[in-house]
């Protein structure tokens, strides 16, 4: 082993990542015959100790200290005499070996890894009364759901477009089905930790960055399960259309700064139509704003599946509709493909717009249709979602929003 600069570097790291992680056992460590074994000594020795196993590049003795740790953590559990006779300080101490060891080779790894690590011991407490007291056996069962929809069942849907289905991928569904859970998620936590009046609205506006006919299902879903729920969910519907808005401004100032200068009076007036609508519905709402009990499931599988078939189904009809009149590459069919996604027709016809193939009227009215249809797409899904108490209402609203989107065209035409 020689005493170079990253092998002082990584020796020190190691040292460092055992005296905190150690410092937060030797709080924990008690006292008199029933405290725990290792304290902030023994942590820093064992990382210092793993550091140098691996510096001397045999591993033989890396593997024979590792053995010798994992056995004392054993010895010292079994001997464990305390009232609370876990296995953490044990495991801790094995994983600081580990820790000491990566800081040769990886040390950014292992620093994030070293904090990662103290900051599971210090959150103890927090943690323990989150699983016991704040997370209900529904939520838990919800949460299992989610995982394994996105991490099992995602990555094992065929990702092939199907002809016969208008090109529609089922992995794409699938994903969908997801996003959809996903968003009815983040609302019940919304809930959860800002109550009904706002945590709708924020999730809503959240939401509405991923896909806003999506999170407007997602609420019709939630207001048709809790009608006490309905106005801050119409709040929720109209923020995510203000999510519309911001998005596409964004788009077209990464993707054409210039193309801002005829659309941005059309996306700032239902910008603020929509602002004004959610703010509105949001003062109407008479939900409690510190309702931290919500009681039910965190999103409806069948509901989510139901709403993302809806949406590709309509994702389908556009390009069966394409296909069938041909290579129409104008308005018609940015109009059709806002009925599936605002976004990537806008993106389109800016990027054509940055080319030089296409001019600032066209690029206004192309976006203009996409804003119209994909706001017809969010109307079917309230009413499909939420039915007519809350499909009316969202859907006066993103009628206004649209209306004022089409305001500052018509008032240049006359």
């Amino acid at each position: 082993m020689d005493l170079n600069y990253p092998t002082l570097t990584s020796l020190a790291l190691a040292l460092g990542l055992g005296l905190l992680i150690g410092l937060e056992r030797e709080r924990r460590k008690g006292s008199g015959p029933s405290r725990h074994f290792a304290g902030i000594r023994t942590f820093s020795l064992v990382s210092l100790a793993g550091a140098m196993a691996q510096s001397l590049q045999q591993p033989w003795i890396t593997v024979a200290g590792a053995v010798l740790v994992a056995t004392l953590a054993a010895i010292s559990h079994a001997k464990d005499r305390s009232k609370d006779p876990g296995v953490t300080t044990e495991m801790a101490l094995f994983v600081t070996f580990l820790l000491g060891v990566l800081a040769v080779e990886q040390q950014a790894i292992a620093a994030a890894g070293g904090v990662v690590v103290a900051g599971l011991l210090a959150a103890r407490e927090p943690l323990q009364r989150f699983s016991t007291r704040t997370l209900s056996e529904q939520e838990l069962r919800d949460a299992l759901v989610l995982a394994g929809s996105a991490l099992i069942i995602l990555p094992l849907a065929p990702n092939l477009p199907l002809a016969w289905l208008g090109g529609v991928n089922p992995r794409t569904v699938w994903l969908l089905v997801v996003l959809i859970m996903g968003m009815q998620a983040v609302g019940h936590v919304a809930l959860r930790l800002f109550g009904t009046r706002l945590g709708l609205p924020l999730s809503g506006l959240v939401a509405g960055f991923v896909s806003s006919t999506a999170t407007v299902a997602a609420m019709g879903a939630r207001a048709r399960q809790h009608p006490d729920m309905r106005v801050a969910c119409i709040a929720g519907a109209w923020f995510s259309t203000v999510s519309t808005s911001v998005q596409i401004g964004l788009i077209a100032l990464v993707l054409q700064p210039a193309a801002l200068r005829s659309l941005g009076p059309a996306l700032g007036c239902a910008l603020g139509a929509a602002m004004l609508l959610g703010l509105l519905a949001l003062w109407r709402s008479n939900a409690s704003t510190q309702d931290g009990d919500v009681q039910g499931r965190a999103f409806s599988l069948l509901q989510s599946i139901g709403l993302a078939l809806l949406l590709s189904a309509i994702t389908a009809g556009v390009s069966w509709a394409q296909q069938a009149w041909g290579a129409v590459a104008g308005y018609a069919a940015v109009a059709l493909a806002g009925f599936a996604d605002m976004h990537a027709p806008a993106a389109a016809v800016i990027t054509l717009y940055g080319r030089g193939e296409a001019n600032a009227d066209t690029v206004l009215m192309a976006v203009l249709l996409a804003f119209s249809t994909n706001s017809l797409s969010k109307i079917v899904a309230a009413y499909v979602a939420g039915g007519v108490r809350f499909g009316t209402p969202v859907s006066l609203g993103l009628l206004v929003v649209a209306a004022a989107a089409w305001l500052p065209w018509a008032l240049a035409k006359m």
